[in-house]
């Protein structure tokens, strides 16, 4: 891992300056399309709305949950989607359209949109109305409430219908399901079951929202997502988004104000300051925090194993100023004890690594895993080096990774220096198969979720060991996101910045990774290698 810490700037909203977001636009500006840049009017839709839409109209996708900033019109993007579904034929996939929200301003507001777009599309549909819609509940008929309602109905005999709380006899319907704010709605979990039931006959179900805190339902419902326990559609739209996206020019164009990349930065301040300490999760998708570490000790005292080698390596202040032949026994020594531990791995299964770089004040972790018949993820190694040199971290790496039976994947820290050991492994191994990876909080957003869930599925191993562990346990969620700390713990001189955890993150990247790579070699490649070139990368095996 590099050893700058992440500054604040890294993240995708709040601490950037106004200064800093004119220099962005006017940079993006460079890039328009010249239909946009002749002054000429954009789509209906903005760029963010429209994918959603693209996302729907794939009927691949059964469910799509969306993580999204406050007030950027999303809703409205979808009455639009609502509007062309309703008014196709049956054969067309045409279909009922629900919408569900927390209020009945919000379903009014929803199906004023949706009234709009069928008249901009000029279908044929009848006034929206307001009706009774009876809500009863299946174990106990007489246990009925009249639920105020708005809808739209087509020529198609399809229907919108915008309901404001979660009515019991969704059950008994059909179609298209729009949950929206989903994280304000009451019982959540029993809405999606009913919700989900659609899917059986080709409905749909959207489950659109902000966040309202980490504990919330939907944020386990997103977190269940991006760990792939779910196989839904994802998208995230935070404000910064949003305003790339041209949201702010399309104020701009209703209002009918000048739009300036120094107005829009003025404004965007302007809505930070207003949300204040809310704004990370109102405006930028990052759910309030809870208290404690990622992962709860109990969860990873459970998965570790007995007996996994954890080999450390520790060269003194003055290595380099030590005669050629002292520095050469010094490696040579660790790196037959490496090879002992690398010859006992089970030839049979394929085994993936991950590197965690530094050079100083921070632990290099190489961690190797193995994939088992069940394709649980099990630590077969790990390799701690502290204050060693560039090139012998460099040279092991390579060692280690000619020898790992049915190697699949490994991928790099290559935030900073650790870019050095990335390249001479795809120099030496193979581009395709060493992957150099800049570490940023949107790879940590993306790529912990499936790691903690291999932790709660019982589906990955660590070693038991007391550093391990702490280094697993400093892993913290910071504005959302599960990363290491800023801060460092241990001795002077001997200090841990849950290096462990981010190699075992990227191992278990590494095993998740399809790669494909196609190779030729000439006889004269085969004779070099059968003789015992140094660019051997087959590590002494057959090459058939």
């Amino acid at each position: 891992m590099s050893e700058a810490p992440m500054s604040a700037s890294s993240f995708s909203g709040g601490p950037v300056s106004e200064a800093e977001w004119v220099e962005a636009r006017r940079a993006s500006l460079l890039n328009l399309p010249q239909a946009h840049a002749d002054g000429r009017l954009p789509s209906l839709l903005l760029p963010y709305q429209a994918r959603g839409i693209d996302i729907l109209d794939d009927p691949r996708t059964r469910v799509l949950v969306v993580e999204k900033s406050r007030r950027i019109g999303y809703t409205w993007g979808l009455a639009a989607h609502a509007v062309l579904k309703a008014s196709r034929a049956r054969e067309a996939r045409g279909m009922d359209v629900m919408y569900i929200s927390y209020s009945q301003e919000m379903t009014r507001e929803f199906v004023d949109a949706a009234a709009m777009w069928a008249r901009a599309f000029a279908l044929a549909a009848a006034a929206e109305e307001e009706f009774l819609f009876a809500d009863a509940d299946p174990d106990d008929p007489g246990e009925t409430r009249e639920i105020k309602a708005f809808r739209i109905r087509f020529a198609s005999g399809f229907e919108i219908i915008a309901l404001s709380s979660a009515p019991r006899s969704l059950r008994g319907k059909q179609g298209l399901v729009i949950i929206d704010e989903a994280a304000f709605v009451e019982s959540l979990k029993e809405l999606l079951k009913a919700a989900l039931a659609f899917l059986m006959w080709g409905g749909q179900v959207v489950v659109v929202s902000t966040h309202n805190g980490d504990a919330n339902p939907f944020n386990e419902l997103v977190q269940d997502v991006l760990a792939g326990r779910k196989p839904y559609a994802h998208v995230r739209i935070d404000f910064d988004q949003a305003l790339k996206d041209g949201l702010y020019q399309r104020i701009c164009l209703v209002t009918g104000d000048s739009w300036t990349p120094e107005t829009e930065a003025a404004w965007r301040s302007q809505i930070i300051a207003f949300y204040g300490e809310g704004a990370d999760e109102e405006l930028f998708c990052t759910p309030s925090e809870g208290t404690g570490a990622w992962l709860p000790g109990p969860l990873v005292e459970a998965r570790m194993r007995e007996g996994i080698p954890v080999l450390r390596w520790e060269l003194p202040a003055d290595f380099l100023h030590r005669p050629r032949l002292i520095r050469e026994a010094m490696v040579a020594r660790f790196t037959e004890e490496v090879r002992r531990a690398l010859d006992r791995l089970d030839p049979n299964r394929q085994h993936a690594l991950g590197f965690d770089f530094a050079r100083v004040a921070d632990l290099s972790v190489l961690w190797v895993l193995a994939l088992s018949p069940t394709t649980r993820r099990e630590t077969v190694l790990v390799i701690e080096m502290r204050r060693i040199p560039y090139d012998e971290q460099a040279t092991l790496t390579v060692d280690v990774i000619r020898r790992l039976p049915r190697f699949m994947a490994a991928v790099f820290d290559a935030t900073g220096a650790g870019e050095y050991v990335a390249e001479n492994a795809q120099r030496r191994i193979s581009l395709s198969a060493c992957i150099a990876q800049k570490l940023s909080v949107e790879w940590y957003r993306t790529q912990m979720p499936p790691l903690k869930a291999a932790f709660e599925d019982d589906m990955v191993t660590v070693p038991k060991d007391a550093e391990i562990l702490a280094d697993l346990r400093l892993v913290q969620t910071v504005r959302g996101v599960a990363q290491p700390p800023t801060l460092r713990t241990g001795d002077t001189g001997r200090k841990r910045h849950a290096d462990a955890a981010v190699a075992l993150a990227l191992a278990y990247h590494a095993t998740r990774i399809s790669v494909l790579e196609y190779d030729y070699q000439t006889g004269s490649d085969l004779d070099a290698v059968a003789a015992g070139d140094e660019d051997d990368t087959s590590g002494g095996r057959a090459l058939w």
